[in-house]
């Protein structure tokens, strides 16, 4: 049985989102092994009092470990385009074939899927064309802060190829972790 996991952010013991994480989890146990009983993540956690941690929680059927992290952001200059067809519709915890994409000699790569941008490896990502922040409507994964900012309408869907990339004044990254951070000063090689 395949496992998943979820990385939630814990700050001085405030649990982010866990909205959308209980409902990527509760979909993803329903979708993939028929589970219908529903988690509530809050009654698993047990968030550290100070600092900043990433909480991994490991899953399939049921609950299998949770490890708290400390968290430093990365920090992305140079991102690569690669073409692939990868499928990475889960969060599942092996993640070797995304960890196959990753290109040295940048920071981070954009996944092209069927000629459409998609995600990085690790974020989901939007692109500003002066009046809407636009996120692409077929990303590898449904990332659990791009579900709360397209629910409360700060993004909008579209299909994004790497040619538009020229008319967007504006990138961004979003997680867990990170939440929605614009990227400043980079460089995406197409």
């Amino acid at each position: 049985m395949k496992e998943l996991f979820e990385t939630i952010k814990i700050e001085n013991s405030k649990v982010f989102n866990l909205k959308w994480h209980n409902q990527r989890v509760n979909r993803s146990r329903l979708e993939l092994f028929g589970v219908t009983k529903t988690l509530n993540l809050a009654n698993y956690i047990d968030a550290p009092y100070q600092g900043l941690f990433r909480c991994r929680v490991i899953y399939d059927i049921e609950i299998k470990s949770i490890e708290y992290l400390p968290y430093t952001p990365k920090i992305f200059k140079s991102f690569k385009i690669i073409q692939s067809n990868i499928e990475y519709n889960y969060k599942f915890n092996d993640r070797s074939e995304l960890n196959r994409l990753i290109q040295k000699g940048y920071d981070e790569i954009i996944i092209e899927k069927d000629s459409l941008l998609t995600d990085t490896s690790i974020a989901n990502i939007a692109f500003y064309d002066g009046e809407d922040w636009l996120t692409p409507k077929k990303p590898l994964l449904q990332g659990t802060t791009r579900a709360r900012l397209l629910d409360n309408g700060f993004l909008k869907l579209k299909d994004i190829k790497k040619n538009d990339i020229q008319n967007f004044s504006h990138f961004a990254l979003m997680n867990a972790m990170i939440g929605f951070q614009i990227q400043n000063s980079i460089n995406i090689r197409l």
